[in-house]
């Protein structure tokens, strides 16, 4: 088939190193792993290409930095050309990622037949709200409308954004959470002996806990190492928290998606230490976790207990609690077996469950009949 990637969202760089960027990238991988022609059409190409995408064709509409109200306008104006750049070059179907004020893939699939898959990966307009600047409101609500009800399948990350895209217009939602590259990320073999060497992948934001990991760790002391893979804002003042409680740590700053497996290979714990009240992410880190083989141990919230098996491919504990993970990771430091024993079972079950090619199979058999038989006959 002939794919439309669509990410008219301007703060993901199709080529960056976000975990918004890494998702893009990897439902690209899967449509080629099958057989499929993918020309992605974005607002933002970014710069880091990895060498195995380096021949997608790309076409890019970039939006200017200006205002709010400006701002909006220019999106909703890119995502207008981008979509009649799609009707002139034709495509089979459209796979968008869901962005404010974006009617992009519902023109497309009105003016060409194609078949629309719609990801949505958050309440976009709720977030935007509370965490950003938000000036017309209900142009975003009527475009996220248009977009959820035209769309022939709309597949969401979690149950709760799932709810909230049948709340502004989708019939059927999919549940179809995030996955993993289980070829890009493998396990590899880790040395015996020395203290327990702990890690966290992702941005360093507030609401990703990394705080209540550094607590926990100092009161294992010289048991265990900790590793921060990535940058953010809490960044300086988690490293001189780390500092102030005596825990050795390492901070790698933001890595190219390629280099994140050398990263997690010289790890033996993962660890995603949510506090209370997360609730509709998917988090790309803990699939990480399992496909590199690593014991993980991540807060009991949100969606990661229906990744999680407690006892067999990690551990989980109570969200925020500095004492619950430090009992958790004294445990897998006193016994590396189990360490060992959780993270076998973690690979068996992201190559099992989470291949971002059996994410991509879930989500094209929940098109219609008719696009299913076209699609298996292309």
């Amino acid at each position: 088939m002939r794919i439309a990637y669509l990410c008219v969202d301007p703060g993901i760089p199709v080529f960056g190193t976000k975990g918004a960027s890494v998702h893009v990238q990897e439902i690209v991988r899967a449509f080629r792993a099958r057989g499929d022609e993918v020309t992605v059409y974005c607002t933002r190409r970014g710069d880091h290409v990895p060498r195995d995408l380096a021949e997608v064709s790309v076409v890019e509409v970039p939006v200017g930095k200006g205002a709010p109200a400006e701002r909006e306008q220019w999106v909703a104006e890119a995502a207008r050309r981008l979509a009649a750049r799609i009707v002139t070059d034709g495509c089979d179907l459209v796979y968008e990622r869901f962005a404010l004020f974006s009617r992009a893939g519902a023109v497309v699939a009105g003016a060409t037949g194609a078949h629309y898959v719609l990801e949505v990966n958050a309440p976009l307009i709720e977030e935007q709200r509370q965490h950003r600047d938000l000036v017309d409101e209900a142009e975003a609500a009527a475009a996220a409308h248009d977009a959820l009800a035209t769309a022939d399948a709309v597949a969401c990350v979690s149950e709760p954004v799932a709810a909230w895209a049948a709340a502004h217009g989708a019939t059927h939602p999919l549940v179809a959470p995030n996955g993993v590259n289980t070829s890009r990320i493998r396990p590899t073999s880790r040395p015996s002996g020395g203290p327990l060497r702990v890690g966290f992948v992702g941005t360093l934001k507030p609401w990703h806990g990394v705080e209540v990991l550094i607590d926990a760790l100092a009161v294992l002391g010289d048991r265990a190492t900790l590793t921060l893979v990535g940058d953010g804002p809490e960044g300086p003042a988690l490293l001189a928290r780390a500092a102030e409680r005596g825990v050795a740590v390492t901070s790698t700053g933001a890595l190219r998606p390629a280099d994140v497996p050398d990263a997690l290979a010289d790890l033996d714990v993962g660890v995603a230490p949510y506090p209370p009240g997360a609730a509709y992410f998917s988090p790309l880190k803990v699939y990480e976790y399992l496909a590199a083989g690593l014991a993980v141990v991540a807060s009991a919230v949100g969606q990661v207990p229906a990744i999680i098996d407690h006892g067999r491919t990690g551990l989980l504990v109570e969200p925020g609690s500095a004492a619950a993970l430090a009992t958790a990771l004294g445990r897998l430091a006193d016994d590396p077996a189990l360490a060992a024993r959780l993270g076998a079972a973690a690979r068996a079950d992201a190559v099992a469950h989470h291949d971002w090619t059996r994410v991509l199979d879930r989500i094209l058999t929940a098109l219609p009949d008719r696009a299913r038989r076209e699609e298996v006959s292309a």
